[in-house]
């Protein structure tokens, strides 16, 4: 497993590279070289702090989590489990953060079944907070409101079925049916115990609130980049678009949103009245201190929890599945 992830981590790589030459040709490579000149090199450090901002106050969020299921971790072990999952950031829709279940697997023998729900709700709360926010936007800009409308709906509608236990019993009667699920019953409700306990009202809007602050800190991030180059654009729309181009990407299912986020960003840009070379320059900016930054963070974590843990093994997962 951990082999394809290392396949699948240096694909969307690859893949970003082409993506980020294609804009690049697409600009005029001097226009763009022109406009990264624009850039206060520094802003850079405060960038990079409002990104670490955004993972300290989710890492929040994650050992909230493990303490609503009595998961014993020391803060430092679980900062570092949570920081590696940081490196699945490339991941389609960061599914690949479920390496962090099998991380704690690793260092208490939580079975993998009764954490892999944080993630879930990690994911679900932090596309709530990000709906919100484009939502609010999408109404005050007229712009994307039926997409943010859809997506709030079908996220609400997720959490409904999920925490409604007769919708769940009915479910696993008839899916019990099938060999596959048959033989994982006891997996599959503690599954279902962990994530009916995440997603009750109190830490439910605990968590929204948390992810609210937490994106928040990246979405003034990205009204500081986009002050960089002009100063006409508010810090709402700059909150609104960051949402609702990350929001995007995410639904689109490609790793870490490539193509599509960055073809929002640019789009949305240039609707404002940015050059297409400023846009662009933005948009890479913008990606470098977020995504890229998040993944390099997350290779550095790997690094520590193997020297304290040794070689991260999914052999004993298998028996979980």
């Amino acid at each position: 497993m951990l082999e394809k992830l290392k396949q699948r981590t240096l694909i969307s790589i690859a893949f970003a590279g082409i993506l980020y030459l294609a804009i690049t040709i697409y600009t005029d490579f001097n226009l763009l070289v022109e406009s990264f000149k624009k850039f206060d090199l520094l802003l850079l450090p405060v960038l990079l702090i409002l990104s670490l901002l955004n993972y300290f106050a989710r890492f929040f969020k994650w050992d909230y989590y493990l303490s609503i299921l009595k998961i014993q971790l020391s803060k430092r072990d679980s900062l570092m489990i949570f920081m590696t999952g940081l490196l699945m950031s490339i991941t389609p829709g960061k599914l690949g953060e479920l390496l962090k279940a099998y991380l704690v697997k690793t260092v208490n023998k939580t079975p993998a079944s009764v954490t892999a729900p944080i993630i879930f709700a990690e994911r679900a709360t932090d596309f709530l907070s990000l709906t919100i926010l484009a939502l609010i936007g999408a109404y005050i800009y007229d712009y994307g409101r039926n997409a943010a409308l859809i997506i709030t709906g079908l996220i609400i509608v997720g959490i409904f079925i999920l925490t409604n236990r007769n919708v769940f019993d009915s479910l696993i009667k008839i899916l019990s049916k099938i060999k596959f699920v048959r033989n994982r019953i006891e997996s599959i409700e503690q599954l279902y115990h962990s994530t009916y306990t995440l997603l009750k009202l109190k830490p439910l809007i605990i968590a929204i609130i948390i992810s609210v602050v937490s994106w928040g800190f990246e979405c003034y991030g990205y009204y500081l980049v986009i002050n960089n180059f002009v100063d006409t654009i508010g810090v709402s729309w700059s909150f609104f678009s960051y949402s609702f181009s990350t929001i995007v990407g995410a639904v689109s299912m490609l790793p870490g949103g490539l193509g599509v986020t960055e073809g929002s960003f640019l789009l949305m840009l240039t609707s404002k009245g940015l050059s297409t070379s400023d846009a662009a320059a933005t948009t890479f900016i913008t990606r470098v201190v977020t995504l890229w930054f998040a993944v390099i963070v997350g290779i550095i974590a790997v690094f520590f929890f193997q020297r304290k843990f040794g070689k991260i093994d999914f052999t004993n997962s298998e028996s979980e599945k």
